[in-house]
């Protein structure tokens, strides 16, 4: 890689850390809104809460870009480190033995919660339910492999986010 490749590539990655950082504060600031964990009956009774329905939008498509963002870095973050990056589950378990995630089945599990959302319409208020309990319970996992990832980016790479803007709102997810 030339000098200037591998600079742009940096690059690349800071902004990636800056928008893993962005992405977990927006998530959690949803996730506050909502008094944990929500109970079908009292979906039901609110059922056309258009401010409720749209946290709760909010709280998916957030969870959704965290996670997709988070293995986007770990993809190059992995790639600059000289590790494969041919498989998806190589880099998980390369990031496993890291302990920037605790095991690759959490990662799955935060996938397969992600996926159901994207793909299933319920409107069964009990199933609505327990997604989104499910979501709130993995989002801690995903901010844990978030501020590990960034740490390890930083000392073995020496790559920090690429502006500080989103820093402090992040650490205070961990305050």
């Amino acid at each position: 890689m030339s000098a200037d490749l591998l600079a742009e590539q940096h690059r690349h990655l800071a902004r990636l850390l800056e928008a893993i950082q962005r992405c977990a504060w927006f998530l959690h600031e949803s996730d506050a809104k909502i008094d944990w964990p929500i109970e079908a009956g009292w979906l039901g009774k609110h059922k056309k809460d258009v401010e409720l329905f749209e946290t709760l939008a909010a709280i998916n498509e957030r969870f959704a870009k965290l996670q997709d963002s988070l293995a986007s870095a770990m993809r190059h973050s992995a790639l600059l480190m000289g590790e494969p990056t041919d498989s998806f589950l190589k880099v998980l378990a390369f990031f496993e033995k890291q302990e920037v995630i605790d095991t690759m089945a959490d990662w799955q599990r935060c996938r397969a919660v992600r996926n159901m959302a994207a793909h299933d319409y319920a409107t069964d208020y009990g199933e609505i339910a327990e997604h989104f309990n499910l979501l709130h319970e993995l989002s801690g996992l995903l901010f844990q492999t978030a501020r590990k990832l960034i740490q390890l980016c930083h000392s073995l790479l020496g790559i920090e986010p690429a502006s500080s803007d989103f820093t402090d709102e992040f650490e205070r997810i961990f305050a």
